[in-house]
């Protein structure tokens, strides 16, 4: 079955070169010309993955992302102005995945829905392992990482905090579970961009300060001043346990 991408993009020229990229790449394309019709379109059809455009007529793509968010777990991939990072941090807070800025390569594009997708299938065929697991007499044993009052269960995708469950976005868990691995060891941002998000380093390492931000609100007793998350000055961050 193939997956099922909606673009939202009010540029039909652009919209048109997307679609026809995609559709030689084996994806079915939905697409909408506003951010309403985009809207509707995600909520009928569920799409496996969005592209969506910040600047759309009727509502804007921040505003679509923002609602689509909290309806649906769809990948979200939003489309931005180069010289506009503003909207790059914009789209992060509101909920998205992932982002390219314009003007940009078609066989970029592709390589970051192939990314997002394949972290989706991922999800699912956990979620299917847990369902086949439990019918099983003998359950495949989960990897547990413990430090502390925190327990990172690396097979499950789950982590708690004093035995209460955290809700993590997918991005989250994946820069939690690669910090923790590398527990003691100071990684750069390039270096969690290219594990974490399979991106090559484009200079622009915000993503990764957001999404820390982000873990730090969900983990630490004081975000501003944490003592698991940390910074190291120069490099990137660092997981102390």
């Amino acid at each position: 079955m193939a997956y099922q991408v909606l673009v939202v993009e009010d540029d039909n020229t652009l919209s048109e070169m997307i679609q026809y990229n995609l559709q030689r790449q084996g994806y079915d394309v939905l697409k909408a010309g506003d951010g309403r019709a985009g809207l509707q379109l995600a909520r009928e059809r569920k799409p496996d993955l969005i592209i969506l455009d910040v600047m759309l007529p009727e509502i804007d793509g921040f505003e679509v992302c923002r609602i689509i968010r909290k309806e649906l777990s769809v990948p979200i991939l939003m489309l931005t102005a180069r010289t506009e990072e503003i909207d790059k941090i914009v789209g992060l807070e509101m909920g998205a995945d992932d982002y390219i800025t314009k003007p940009f390569s078609m066989r970029e594009l592709m390589a970051r829905v192939k990314a997002n997708l394949r972290r989706t299938e991922l999800i699912r065929e956990d979620v299917a392992s847990k369902s086949s697991a439990s019918t099983m007499t003998t359950p495949k044993q989960s990897l547990i990482l413990n430090f502390g009052n925190l327990t990172i269960d690396e097979n499950r995708r789950e982590v708690f905090l004093d035995g209460e469950a955290l809700k993590l976005k997918p991005k989250e868990f994946e820069l939690l579970l690669f910090l923790a691995r590398h527990k003691g060891i100071a990684v750069s941002r390039d270096l969690i961009l290219e594990r974490v998000w399979e991106w090559t380093y484009d200079g622009n390492s915000r993503t990764v300060d957001v999404h820390v931000r982000w873990l730090r609100e969900k983990i630490e007793s004081d975000p501003n001043n944490p003592v698991r998350i940390v910074t190291v000055r120069g490099i990137g961050y660092r997981f102390d346990s």
